[in-house]
């Protein structure tokens, strides 16, 4: 993990000191293609893309999650998912790697290169260089925008966390583990296998 790519330029002040200046969403598209950026409080968070297992997690959740919640195949439908996007908070920047917006709030997912309007719900898949950030202060700025429900998947602990915003603070709703079967909200309606999530453990030699 990188921070402060473009953030950390220093400008001088005229009196002989040198200050960092906030950076810019100008500062975020400059960075590399195989590079994810993201802003949150003047600080520019610059990671490289993720690893097999981290990538296994996200994808696996979110085709479990597609057919019975997008397209209401064996489920009650009325939602929209996307990988990735990037959502513009003001000033702050973030990309969380699965987000999910209820019908009725967007009933169309806009053409665009970012999106403004806070999802209902959104995921993280933690890594090591991650899940400080993960766990503080995104988990901040999606209280602070609204969203509903935060979920927190740790593909090297195999583990699930779920959040629901309630006066505006985050209460746990469960943790689980390994291959439990969870039922976790706002996707009650589906028995989540949790196993399908994660890669083969590696044998011992």
């Amino acid at each position: 993990m990188m921070q402060g790519l473009a953030a950390g330029e220093e400008r001088s002040t005229g009196m002989g000191q040198e200050t960092k200046r906030p950076a810019t969403y100008e500062d975020l598209v400059a960075l590399p293609e195989h590079w994810v950026g993201q802003l949150i409080d003047g600080e520019l968070i610059a990671l490289p893309r993720p690893t097999s297992r981290h990538a296994r997690a996200t994808s696996r959740l979110g085709g479990e999650l597609y057919s019975p919640f997008e397209r209401g195949r064996g489920g009650p439908g009325g939602w929209s998912f996307l990988d990735e996007p990037e959502l513009h908070f003001g000033a702050d920047v973030l990309v969380p790697d699965l987000a999910g917006w209820r019908r009725e709030r967007m009933p169309e997912v806009p053409d665009a290169p970012f999106l403004t309007l806070a999802p209902d719900w959104v995921c993280e898949v933690l890594s090591p260089s991650t899940a400080s950030l993960d766990r503080s202060r995104k988990k901040r700025l999606y209280a602070r925008e609204g969203v509903s429900h935060v979920w927190l998947v740790d593909p090297q602990a195999r583990t699930l966390e779920v959040f629901r915003l309630s006066g505006g603070k985050w209460v746990e709703q469960g943790s689980w583990a390994g291959d439990e079967r969870v039922r976790a909200e706002p996707f009650e309606a589906l028995e989540l296998e949790l196993g399908v999530l994660w890669l083969p453990e590696a044998k011992a030699p």
